[in-house]
């Protein structure tokens, strides 16, 4: 399957991109994308971090299991005053 991802804020910088495509197995989750995601960009492994996820613009939990051709996008906490 092949699964638009995009980036925001500070992953946008560690990633070094906005956007990727990325080809994933059958019955994959949020969360196996978010772990294939880390091993390819090693600066996104942050510990402790705590995102949000949307699929095709709803926001979702890391079980929830993707589909072909879903846009899935990682959003990192907010900060700032």
């Amino acid at each position: 399957m092949k699964i638009k991802v995009k980036f925001f804020a500070i992953l946008r910088e560690r990633a070094g991109t906005a956007e990727v495509t990325k080809e994933i197995k059958e019955g994959s989750t949020v969360g196996d994308l978010w772990q294939a995601l880390q091993q390819e960009y090693p600066k996104l492994n942050v510990p402790g971090i705590r995102l949000l996820y949307a699929v095709n613009q709803n926001y979702v939990k890391p079980e929830n299991q993707l589909s072909d051709q879903d846009e899935v996008v990682f959003i990192p906490p907010v900060s700032g005053g």
